[in-house]
């Protein structure tokens, strides 16, 4: 009677292994380089949440002059512009998590209702990204 193997060998085993290890090597640079990735994205984010908080600024302010922030031409694309409208509201100039964000203008606004661009550089290390945020002024 013949005796049924059960289980894999030990070639079996070890070729599944090697295997493993030349996909992992192939596979692994590709996850290495995500710094970049994730300071872009984060940067954007941050670009977007301005974009955003300048909006509702603008808005708050032409219906009560004493709900939101004077934002002028001046102070536009600085970190005192945008920093009262924000939360957290040390946002840019200090690092969070490692990443400093800064703000420089790009165009400036020439009056109430009218838009300054502004470039956001997020910076953790060596690495940097930039993204555009766009601020309405109120006055």
């Amino acid at each position: 009677m013949k005796r049924m193997q059960k289980g894999f060998t030990l070639i079996e085993l070890v070729v599944v292994i090697v295997i493993l290890g030349i996909l992992a090597a192939v596979a692994l640079p590709k996850f290495i380089d995500l710094t970049n990735e994730a300071l872009s994205a984060s940067t954007q984010g941050v670009a977007g949440a301005i974009s955003s908080s300048s909006a509702i600024n603008y808005g708050a302010y032409v219906a009560n002059s004493s709900k939101g922030q004077a934002i002028t031409a001046a102070t536009a694309c600085t970190t005192g512009g945008i920093n009262p409208i924000m939360t957290p509201s040390n946002l840019l100039g200090t690092a969070v998590n490692g990443t400093t964000y800064t703000v420089t203008q790009v165009t400036a606004c020439t009056g109430a209702g009218t838009a300054a661009t502004c470039t956001i550089t997020g910076t953790k290390g060596s690495t940097s990204a930039t993204a555009t945020a766009t601020v309405v002024c109120t006055q």
